[in-house]
């Protein structure tokens, strides 16, 4: 049984320095597959600037079409770290110290520690609701369906956990990947016939490299578990059919 309506989200990396190249972006594909687990699923991903201008625009419009928004990066101690004030003036709210995180920074530092820089960190929309951190103390925080994380993939990661009960997912997204030792060309015509009898199964092909070789795997995805197990099969069997070498499955 499957849930009628889809619960989507929507998110946005924020930082020069991933446009630049400088900084490889992981946290997509981190919160992707945690939200997955939860039955929410991503439907876009965009990049942008440390610009006020930017991050309202693209906040604004995207929170509107989806069910959940995250982002990632700018809310930092240094002067490029522009989210937190920019997500006020998304939502027209007041930007300030939230009395809340200053006293858990104020304790998280030695005395002496908790200088301008770090007291910057405590400074975000004055209404919104935090999302704690047990790694390095400084909190996110959300407002309304727009949650606000750190861009250090680590911490993130070990942040996003303690969402789980704030966040009305859907049945879970399961996946199967089937590698195979083809080329795409070769197994097109018919992975779009099975695609198009199994229209509630997303089926993907990813051309892969390894060990010398030229490769695709071929990713299902669905939150039915038996439509997934069916398509699995009528592939399976497709493979069978042509003797194509099968490399992993997962």
């Amino acid at each position: 049984m499957t849930n009628k309506k889809e619960i989507s989200a929507g998110i946005i990396i924020i930082g020069n320095e991933v446009l630049s190249g400088r900084t490889k972006d992981t946290n997509t594909s981190t919160l992707a597959k945690w939200l997955n687990t939860l039955g929410i699923k991503v439907k876009e991903v965009r990049i942008v600037p440390d610009d006020e201008i930017a991050i309202i625009h693209t906040v604004n419009f995207l929170r509107e079409r989806f069910n959940y928004i995250f982002t990632t990066g700018g809310i930092g101690p240094t002067h490029d770290d522009i989210t937190a004030e920019s997500i006020s003036k998304a939502f027209n709210l007041e930007y300030g110290l939230h009395k809340e995180a200053f006293s858990i920074l104020e304790k998280y530092y030695k005395p002496g520690e908790f200088n301008e820089g770090r007291q910057k960190m405590a400074k975000m929309p004055t209404a919104s609701k935090l999302i704690y951190n047990p790694t390095s103390g400084a909190p996110g925080f959300y407002v309304e369906n727009v949650f606000c994380l750190p861009g250090v993939p680590s911490i993130l990661q070990s942040m996003i956990g303690g969402l789980n009960n704030n966040l009305i997912g859907g049945d879970p997204i399961l996946s199967i990947t089937i590698s195979l030792r083809t080329v795409e060309s070769e197994i097109a015509k018919s992975i779009t016939e099975i695609q198009n009898k199994n229209k509630d199964v997303e089926i993907g092909s990813y051309p892969f490299f390894r060990a010398g070789k030229l490769g695709v795997s071929i990713v299902l995805r669905s939150s039915n578990k038996n439509r997934l197990d069916e398509c699995y099969s009528e592939i399976l069997d497709y493979i069978k059919l042509k003797s194509v070498e099968i490399v992993e499955e997962v």
